[in-house]
């Protein structure tokens, strides 16, 4: 085969190691399930962790860094939300992992902690490795945003991606990750493993309408044994073969407030759950007054923390004005104002947060505070990162979530449901397919010259 055309298709293949390698050093700190995790993806050399939040994704990752920093000679880049840098280098310090952060693209020691927007800042080629912490949140970046951080994690041969929660039953994620990690892309996962009943080739939305996949017949087994090939899950360390010990939680109280409102949907006589998008935006924009009042009399004067979660613009404005001691972060604050409100609450010198799912989610540690409050919406990704920021590891207190709804949001309440069992059965499949491994590998073309008969 002609040279030229071999490098033409080697730049077609993603670049990474074809194997990891054997640990160099992990710290004592480290429980013995997550000594287990960081093993596996350190030979694994490019992996995905789906570890429950509070169960030390932030160590693991660090320590993954650690090692391929000191194994390849080259820097490691952390890339996480937004926030989260500055407790992520705490962090280190407690393990003994020097790491420093950067904005402007300067490569400062071993390990770079960078926020996600500040990646085109940076030249892949400084680093060997890369580290996606709660990747999960890839899908709240528009399309250009997510292929820069796809592509820049082709070019890097080791690559760790870590989060909580991939989305239930959301296989288009699990087939992007393994795409970003060098391993099958998603579209031949879907054409591998599923069928689309509409017969169109497109992952996402065509025509106004969603595509719908489903496994092949007998696929899903094999469709789970490949996932934990490239990925480990647990919600807890039991789930790995190791004592939940210090790892069980205190009890956690969800309580839903059905309220009445003053006013009813027009035309309507009386209130009826909404049965499309566009009614159900119109009963949280015809409902914020009553909705923000019954929060205030949860939240104001009771002396407590509390974390208020809200979707829409003109909620969280109401709500700041109803709670006097409550700091709002919200989207129109630059970036430097969020990440300062956003540690002042995790360190207690703030009351009351309100802010939305999509900004203070992800990755952010915040056991000061055991009294949650949520106006549902169709995401459960969102509403259980909401609730595991003040609910996971190194909670003393029981943890309660009221969750205010009015009767026109019932069918979101009851998707959220949904969603929730198809979070565990996904979960479950991962977490029993784990020790089944299958590993599909790229296809490997004979290259070997072919040889003209002399008679032609």
């Amino acid at each position: 085969m002609d040279d030229s055309y071999q490098d033409f298709l080697d730049q077609k293949l993603h670049t990474g190691a074809a194997h990891g390698f054997e640990p160099i050093w992990l710290p004592p700190q480290l429980f013995d399930f997550q000594q287990s995790l960081v093993t596996w993806a350190i030979r694994k050399g490019r992996a995905a962790i789906f570890a429950d939040c509070g169960l030390g994704k932030t160590a693991m990752q660090l320590t993954w860094a650690e090692n391929v920093a000191r194994h390849s000679g080259k820097p490691v880049l952390i890339l996480t939300p937004l926030a989260v840098a500055a407790q992520t280098i705490r962090e280190g310090e407690k393990f003994g992992i020097e790491c420093h952060r950067s904005s402007d693209g300067t490569v400062k020691g071993r390990i770079v902690i960078t926020n996600y927007e500040r990646l085109e800042h940076y030249d892949p080629s400084d680093f060997a490795g890369v580290v996606c912490d709660e990747s999960s949140i890839l899908k709240s970046f528009d399309g250009a945003r997510r292929n820069e951080i796809t592509d820049f994690m082709r070019k890097v041969p080791y690559r760790l991606l870590a989060t909580a929660t991939a989305a239930p039953n959301d296989f288009i994620e699990l087939g992007t990750s393994s795409e970003a990690l060098g391993y099958m892309g998603h579209m031949d996962m879907l054409a591998r493993f599923f069928k689309n009943d509409q017969n169109n080739l497109t992952s996402r939305r065509m025509y106004g309408e969603a595509p719908k996949w489903r496994f092949k017949g007998h696929a899903e087994q094999p469709f789970w044994r490949w996932v934990t090939s490239w990925a480990r899950a647990c919600r807890q360390p039991s789930d790995l073969g190791f004592d939940d010990g210090r790892f069980t939680l205190p009890p956690l109280n969800e309580i839903d407030h059905l309220i009445e409102t003053s006013t009813i949907p027009e035309g309507m006589l009386f209130a009826l759950p909404a049965t499309d998008l566009r009614e159900q935006r119109a009963e949280k924009k015809r409902t914020v007054k009553e909705r923000c009042e019954q929060v205030a009399s949860m939240v104001a004067d009771t002396g407590q923390p509390a974390l208020v979660w809200c979707h829409l613009n003109e909620e969280g404005d109401l709500l700041q004005q109803l709670i006097s001691d409550a700091i709002q972060v919200s989207g129109k604050d630059k970036d430097e104002t969020k990440e300062r409100r956003l540690i002042d609450f995790a360190e207690g010198r703030s009351r009351v947060l309100i802010t939305k799912p999509k900004i203070g989610a992800w990755g952010l540690n915040f056991q000061v505070c055991s009294h949650i409050t949520y106006f549902p919406s169709h995401s459960f990704e969102q509403y259980y990162q909401s609730v595991r920021r003040c609910w996971r590891f190194g909670q003393k207190r029981p943890v309660t979530v009221d969750i205010i709804l009015t009767e026109g949001e019932r069918r979101i309440m009851e998707n959220l449901q949904r969603k929730r069992g198809q979070a565990e059965q996904m979960f479950g499949n991962l977490v029993a397919e784990m020790n089944h491994s299958l590993d599909i590998q790229r296809k490997e073309y004979n290259t070997t010259p072919i040889e003209v008969p002399s008679w032609l």
